[in-house]
């Protein structure tokens, strides 16, 4: 989604940066593009307390300011140099719908993506803010992803970014920011199933020269450590540590920590497995999904992969963002926050080109 203003034709050769809001963290990203790809110019995190959001509301916005103002001024690593931002809101709570059409003109288009929304999303549309990307086409058809959002959702999050005193120039969901930076893998020329493990929950994408499916499923990694501090009979910091340090791989505690995230993951996998189904039986030409690539903060999970790989029989391998970016003499990210950032540095790739198009 784009403001779509009027604005003067220098404005696109102007900077934007990513700003990822996420359960009780703030990301923020800068990038520079360049032949050489994308050098980064600054980049940072803070956390603020989860309660000033709620169900997607940004309901207080003067405690998620104040913690993105002490970052601005004293934590960043490098700098941000501009004002206009690209703003990211989870894809669950958005509605979205793909859809095949016969090839039309735009005005064409645009018409059937709005009776295609009246019929199937679930709210009415003067309380949305609705846009859509072409997702791939062949010679008669056209593929389109229909992304629509709550308007006191978005309006919300625009409170706080005036409050900053930011410019909001375009938002994604968080795991279009995701598809956005996987356009730039050697590998995203296959049909791929992204997965972006949050706090709250996991988001779910197919990737076919672009986004085509999304859709999410509650196994964020609050949720997982929470089943493990259940059922080792830990505190919540200590079910956090065993986490990080064991997860899912060989270890002495391996079989508790299976047996406490057995049941979130069985609904992750049934869900992947449903996504999968559903793209193969529409896919044109037979396709089929032949790598699922997972990211967010979740993902750092040990064993994660593996234990997908073996679920799924499909090949899972993580995606680290900064295989895309050039830190110069910037210090590179934490290894283990690396994945944390992949939503941050799609929303910081925008082209200000394409915004004001």
């Amino acid at each position: 989604m784009t403001n779509k203003k009027q604005s003067p034709l220098f404005f696109e050769d102007k900077p934007l940066f990513g700003f990822d809001i996420g359960h009780g963290k703030v990301r923020v990203m800068q990038l520079d593009t360049n032949k050489h790809g994308q050098k980064l110019i600054g980049y940072g995190e803070t956390t603020f307390e989860p309660t000033a959001i709620k169900d997607g509301v940004v309901t207080t916005p003067e405690i998620i300011a104040e913690a993105a103002l002490t970052l601005f001024q004293h934590h960043l690593i490098g700098d941000i140099t501009t004002n206009r931002v690209v703003l990211s809101v989870p894809i669950a709570h958005a509605f979205t719908r793909s859809m095949a059409i016969p090839k039309l003109s735009d005005k064409e288009l645009r018409e059937a993506v709005m009776n295609e929304a009246e019929q199937y999303i679930p709210a009415s549309l003067e309380d949305l803010y609705l846009d859509y990307v072409r997702a791939g086409s062949d010679s008669d058809t056209t593929n389109v992803l229909i992304v629509a959002m709550p308007k006191h959702i978005i309006d919300s999050h625009l409170v706080l970014t005036r409050m900053l005193g930011l410019e909001t120039v375009a938002i994604q969901t968080s795991s279009g920011a995701g598809a956005h930076l996987f356009a730039r893998d050697p590998q995203s020329d296959i049909p791929s199933l992204l997965i972006d493990f949050g706090s709250d929950s996991a988001d779910i994408t197919v990737y076919d020269q672009g986004p085509t499916v999304s859709g999410t499923v509650a196994c964020g990694s609050e949720l997982l450590t929470q089943a493990i501090a259940q059922e080792l009979n830990v505190t919540q910091k200590e079910a956090t540590l065993i986490k990080a340090k064991y997860g899912l791989s060989l270890s002495k505690k391996q079989a508790q920590i299976e047996t406490a995230l057995s049941p979130i993951l069985s609904l992750l996998i049934k869900e992947i497995k449903r996504t999968i189904r559903y793209y193969e039986e529409h896919a044109r030409d037979k396709r089929t999904i032949s790598q699922i690539v997972i990211a967010g903060g979740g993902a750092n999970m040990p064993g994660l992969a593996d234990y997908l790989t073996s679920s799924l029989r499909l090949a899972v391998r993580a995606f680290d963002p900064t295989a895309y970016i050039d830190f110069g003499s910037l210090q590179p990210f934490n290894v283990t926050e690396r994945m944390s950032y992949v939503t941050a540095a799609g929303l910081a790739i925008t082209d200000p080109k394409e915004v004001f198009a």
